[in-house]
């Protein structure tokens, strides 16, 4: 992919796209001869639309999943074609990336493992704690010195190490932010790939300087996706691309998961709340361990833990919450896509927003269930924010029970 595309300012001179100071983005809506923006906002609403359409409608298994990323922290990441450079347009974007992950994944673990100087470094394990992995992604900044190159089999291995143990429904996924053209590896690194591929694990790239042919089979082969980045707004795109749980396979080994709901303990007064250390602390050597009486007890040891969702560290129970499960419920029946028609005024308003819905609207959003018209707005909102249609929720006899779906 060729990134040098030049740009020309008012002056006519001429120069690369990373160096300039800062972008126009508000250049990008224009005027059309008539003085009026709705061609660019017409645009701007196919493009959301046409994102919208490329994620599949099939189940996606976003209960448990367990992802590692790994961050090339090489030379090539000093490199200024990202604001102000490489390391720290990568560092903000992740910070973003995991709060958004765990937000639309709450029961799910990522770990992240960094590559410099021929070797990979966890300094992350899986887990489920948003604020432990940010802490980790900022100090990337004052504390890393990035030199030498990356080493992506060793980076991989060490992932794979962690991975493989996990159980057969746990969704288990590598992403590679790679910003080198090469990698040092100590053996063949075809190997690796052909062993994360019989093990089921699935490996996304983001190339942050130009294809390369390794990690173009990396993806291929073990079913992910790859991608070069142009800019930080297409660096943000392929980034939120891997907040969302990759599609089921076609046949799934049906498993139960065994899960336990602890309760809150808040009173010291009780025998099962007196003053101890929670596991998470004890078992942990970068935080010091604090004697509490809060925390969630493990309905199978008794054990305490301080956060939930995690896994118990004693007996190895799965302890989630209610909330955790319900927001995690709608990558197994995502709602299918509406049917945008013409509109021809057989229904004057907006069935979520209550908007009137004018001879000037050319275009609504029907669903298919309960055959209720919606405006673009509340189309995108009902598939990327509140993942039910407010028309099949309010509508018993269109309404579809998870036994109805699966059958259907």
């Amino acid at each position: 992919m060729d990134r040098k595309s030049l740009i020309t300012d008012e002056d006519g001179a001429k120069e690369y796209r990373w160096e300039t100071g800062y972008e126009k983005t508000w250049e990008a809506i224009k005027e059309d001869d008539h003085e009026d923006l709705k061609a660019s906002i017409a645009y701007i609403r196919k493009a959301k639309r046409r994102r919208q359409l490329q994620k599949t409608g099939g189940i996606r298994l976003g209960m448990m999943r367990h992802l590692f990323i790994i961050l090339d922290l090489s030379e090539a990441i000093t490199a200024q074609d990202l604001k102000p450079t490489r390391l720290f347009c990568t560092v903000k974007l992740l910070e973003e990336f995991v709060n958004e992950f765990f937000y639309q994944n709450p029961i799910s673990q990522l770990g992240i493992i960094t590559t410099k100087n021929k070797r990979a470094e966890k300094i992350s394990e899986l887990t489920g704690n948003a604020k432990k992995h940010i802490k980790k992604i900022k100090e990337l900044v004052h504390s890393t010195s990035p030199t030498g190159e990356p080493s992506l089999q060793n980076s991989l291995e060490l992932a794979l190490k962690s991975l493989k143990n996990l159980p057969s429904h746990a969704s288990r996924e590598i992403l590679v932010i790679m910003a080198s053209l090469s990698t040092c590896d100590p053996g063949d690194i075809n190997d690796t790939i052909k062993e994360i591929e019989s093990e089921g694990v699935r490996c996304s790239v983001i190339g942050l300087a130009a294809e390369s042919h390794i990690c173009k089979r990396l993806a291929t082969s073990t079913g992910g996706e790859y991608g070069v980045v142009l800019d930080s707004k297409h660096f943000k795109e392929h980034l939120k691309a891997h907040i969302d749980p990759p599609p089921a396979a076609m046949r799934l080994d049906a498993a139960l998961v065994k899960m336990g709901f602890p309760h809150h303990a808040l009173h010291s007064s009780s025998t099962d709340t007196a003053m101890s250390v929670c596991m998470c602390h004890a078992a942990s050597v970068d935080e010091c361990a604090k004697l509490t009486t809060a925390g969630y007890l493990c309905p199978q040891c008794l054990s305490k833990h301080c956060e939930l969702p995690m896994e118990c560290r004693s007996c190895g129970l799965i302890l989630v919450s209610a909330p955790h499960l319900a927001r995690s419920y709608h990558y197994l029946f995502p709602v299918q896509h509406f049917e945008e028609i013409s509109y021809q005024g057989t229904q004057s308003h907006c069935y979520g927003c209550k908007t009137y819905l004018s001879d000037a609207c050319k275009k609504v959003y029907v669903c298919k269930n309960c055959t209720q018209i919606f405006c673009f707005d509340c189309e995108i909102f009902i598939h990327e924010s509140l993942h039910t249609c407010p028309g099949c929720t309010t509508n018993a006899s269109s309404f579809q029970k998870p036994s109805q779906r699966i059958n259907s």
